[in-house]
């Protein structure tokens, strides 16, 4: 009764330690699926090694309580037995677990609040469009997934259009101004219908922009491909439309999905460079390259690149950054991780498919030179997003006042 006892006298004590058991133990299997469904690795042995996820989120709030009770009598005990030493220590693993987890929650707190917005960026205009009011009614399909779909206070129709703008030494002056369309992880698979698309593709289309780059995750059933028509084909540029693949394409055949997009007018970015030159001065280049690593392909290299091109570098996963600083790369254009998709007040987003954990979510980095512009995304293999948009993005480049003048 002792254990009993002592949580009674001390209600709050218990409650507080309770509670950030809890809260250190769910940060820490979030973690550990974070890191998990950032590796190349296949859908179903994913799921299989994520059983531990799955378990220790719903038991461990109970077994972090019941630990409560049982540790206080151990622990006032002078001697022990082997066999109460033993329970001692498996007493002591979730607080343990729980423990990790609220470090690793703290140091995610001190990088929010130590980061700093990068140098020539500014957010110039966001505009919330209402899909779902244009049509006249909700675009759901026939696919999964229908009870995340109807979820209240679910953002999943209601995409952001928002404008950016970023200052860059080395661009061109030939560059200066140019406005590039960043869409990323449109995932077709039929929950939300092919009419919310062609509404938010042709919203996209009005900005006409310079040179257009799409960052991966575009089919989640293969019977959509053909969705590809009325999206990704009404879409033109001056400077051409790129696109690279995510890890969701990868679990299909990519050949007949780069196929239909080189049909309509789209570019592989892969491993080699491609150069596009300034309509205005053709001696002004930029490099754009793709990286569909740890899925597809290798890492690419700028090794051929001049050293007076701005290098451009689609990554579907923001993962790959540390490459892009090792390659003097001035801007890479990610997606993948949807900014989490579900954002909790204070904590922000929990899970997010990558090594990082949510440090890359969704926004706008710089390290070391390279700036990296995390895209939330069109849409999702899950339809749900609360407090987290989906996101369409017209980024300006613009070549900073101090640039040395070519």
């Amino acid at each position: 009764m002792l254990p009993i006892v002592t949580l009674m006298i001390e209600p709050f004590s218990a409650l507080a330690l309770l509670a950030g058991g809890v809260l250190g133990n769910a940060w820490f299997w979030s973690s550990y699926a974070n890191r998990l469904y950032s590796l190349r690795v296949r859908s179903k042995i994913l799921d299989r090694f994520r059983i531990p996820h799955d378990l220790a989120m719903v038991s461990g709030p109970f077994i972090l309580l019941l630990s409560l009770l049982r540790l206080p009598v151990l622990l006032q005990r002078s001697r022990l037995n082997p066999i109460e030493q033993i329970e001692l220590g498996l007493w002591s693993i979730p607080w343990l677990i729980a423990a990790i987890g609220l470090f690793a929650l703290s140091l995610r707190f001190v990088h929010r609040i130590v980061r700093r917005k990068p140098p020539g960026y500014q957010l110039t205009r966001s505009e919330v469009v209402d899909v779902e009011l244009q049509l006249g009614h909700r675009p759901i399909g026939a696919g999964p997934y229908q009870s995340l779909v109807n979820l209240p206070a679910n953002q999943a129709f209601a995409p952001e259009f928002n404008e950016k703008r970023f200052e860059f030494a080395a661009l061109p002056a030939g560059f200066d101004g140019l406005r590039v369309l960043h869409i990323s992880d449109v995932h077709f698979l039929g929950t939300i219908d092919l009419p919310f698309y062609e509404t938010v593709f042709k919203q996209m289309q009005l900005w006409k922009p310079d040179l257009i780059v799409f960052t991966g995750d575009l089919i989640d059933r293969k019977e959509k491909l053909n969705w590809v028509d009325t999206t990704f084909g009404t879409l033109s540029a001056p400077l051409g439309c790129y696109y690279i693949l995510g890890n969701h394409d990868w679990h299909h055949n990519c050949d007949p999905i780069r196929g239909r997009m080189e049909e309509l007018g789209w570019t592989l970015c892969a491993e080699e460079p491609q150069f596009i030159s300034s309509p205005d001065n053709p001696q002004d280049v930029i490099a754009i390259a793709g990286d569909e690593r740890p899925w597809m392909g290798e890492a690419p290299s700028f090794e051929s690149v001049p050293e007076n091109a701005f290098r451009l570098l689609l990554s579907h996963s923001p993962d790959n950054i540390a490459d892009a600083r090792r390659q003097n790369v001035q801007l890479m254009l990610s997606g993948h991780n949807h900014g989490g998709q579900v954002k909790l007040p204070v904590l922000g987003p929990v899970y997010s498919p990558s090594w990082y954990g949510v440090r890359y979510a969704d926004g706008v980095f710089q390290e070391q030179g390279t700036t990296l512009h995390v895209s939330r995304g069109v849409s999702g293999k899950h339809p749900l997003r609360i407090r987290c948009r989906p996101e369409v993005s017209l980024l300006t480049l613009n070549r900073a006042q101090n640039a040395v003048h070519g």
